[in-house]
């Protein structure tokens, strides 16, 4: 029963069969927004997971070197396939859909509570949702979501990077399972928080610039624009996507770096120096069309698979 109706006296009902459905009702109805981000992120994440892939390669080749012809995305991938096939490109799945059913399941979920909670009190306040709403709803959901997520992130980077190593240094894990366990125990436990500041750092970015920037250009469009719901969504999607691309991939770039294993370095603050130091600035940057071509993809897959999803449990 929402407060609501019990601030306008509408009366309770004392059945305990019609009070059971109603809690029911009302439990699934806040839990919903968590299951459609979780069940979207882990369709769009199928989908671009060999762009992410060539992503994390590329932010992994030539560290420590400033100089140096970068390769190509393209040239990544074709090392890739002639490694170990075109399933070469799927490594690592099996984390990444672990990381989408808590991550994506999280940020998402939080997001639409928070900002639905906001909104509410906009209201009451008599005026409109800001986009400082949305960035607020935004960072929260997403630092709170990579925090709890960021084992996954570990295990995902593991088996993308493994792949990297000398034949005889290879772990070859099988699983996501696997990668986790044999972290936790040659590592320690706290290894797979390893790179959790800058995973919490860079979620926030990008949240900030995916779902802050997306909502506030979707309300933007809708209001100003005579396009259709899915070309709103789909240009409003590439606005986010733009800018959790530009904001996080600084922050991504260095999650990668400490997330690969080693002791390299003492921790990100040591890492950002380092790389500033010994490969340049730009350095942060590299790949950010690979980056931007796996986030605004993903973004506009997300939105419109939880769109579908939400329309269809509505019928």
């Amino acid at each position: 029963m929402s407060l609501q109706n019990t601030a306008s006296g509408q009366k309770l009902s004392t059945d305990p069969v019609v009070a059971a459905k109603s809690a029911s009702a009302s439990f699934a109805s806040q839990l919903l927004p968590f299951l459609v981000g979780g069940g979207s992120g882990i369709i769009a994440t199928t989908c671009i997971h060999p762009i992410d892939m060539v992503k994390v390669r590329l932010q992994l080749l030539g560290a420590g070197a400033r100089s140096g012809k970068a390769p190509s995305p393209l040239d990544v991938a074709r090392n890739i396939v002639a490694e170990g096939g075109f399933k070469g490109l799927y490594a690592g799945i099996s984390a990444a859909w672990l990381r989408q059913a808590t991550y994506a399941t999280m940020r998402l979920g939080l997001f639409d509570r928070f900002l639905a909670t906001l909104d509410t009190r906009a209201t009451g306040k008599g005026r409109i949702l800001a986009f400082g709403d949305r960035a607020m709803a935004s960072l929260a959901a997403g630092g709170i979501a990579a925090a709890i997520a960021n084992p996954a992130e570990v295990g995902l980077i593991r088996m993308q990077s493994d792949g990297m190593k000398p034949k005889a240094e290879r772990a070859n894990y099988r699983s996501v399972v696997d990668a986790l366990v044999r972290v936790a125990k040659t590592e320690g436990v706290t290894a797979l928080w390893q790179g959790a500041y800058p995973t919490v750092i860079r979620a926030m970015a990008l949240n900030f610039g995916q779902l802050a920037f997306f909502s506030e250009s979707k309300s933007y469009f809708k209001k100003n624009t005579s396009m259709s719901s899915l070309t709103i969504t789909v240009a409003a999607s590439g606005v986010g996507g733009f800018f959790a691309s530009f904001f996080s991939l600084p922050f991504d770039f260095l999650k990668t770096r400490l997330q690969r294993g080693g002791h390299a370095y003492a921790g990100m603050l040591d890492c950002a120096v380092k790389v500033m130091k010994d490969e340049g600035p730009l350095r942060f940057y590299r790949g950010f069309g690979t980056y931007f071509l796996r986030i605004a993809p993903h973004t506009v897959i997300t939105l419109i698979v939880a769109d579908n999803i939400n329309a269809a449990l509505r019928r």
